[in-house]
């Protein structure tokens, strides 16, 4: 892998600051990341516009990522035939 230092204004750092998914991820991660999941390969406008809001917003996105770790623990939450009760 071939290292190299960019340049960034302050609130451009502070903003990708606010992109990760946790503080440990590295900027390298980071652009990875956005540059992957936002690839215009078979998408259309409002599908593309729409996925860069997600990863966008640092709550969502954490929330996505814990509710992946915990579904692959096995633990899915609380059980559908609550759910349903809930409703009626």
């Amino acid at each position: 892998m071939n290292i190299t230092t960019i340049q960034i204004d302050k609130e451009i750092k502070s903003s990708l600051d606010k992109l990760k998914i946790h503080h440990r991820e590295t900027y390298n991660e980071l652009l990875d990341r956005l540059i992957n999941n936002t690839k215009p390969v078979n998408a259309d406008r409002e599908s593309l516009i729409a996925t860069i809001e997600v990863l966008s917003d640092p709550e969502l996105m954490k929330g996505l990522s814990e509710s992946l770790k915990r579904t692959s623990s096995g633990d899915f939450g609380t059980p559908l035939n609550e759910i349903e009760k809930e409703l009626g």
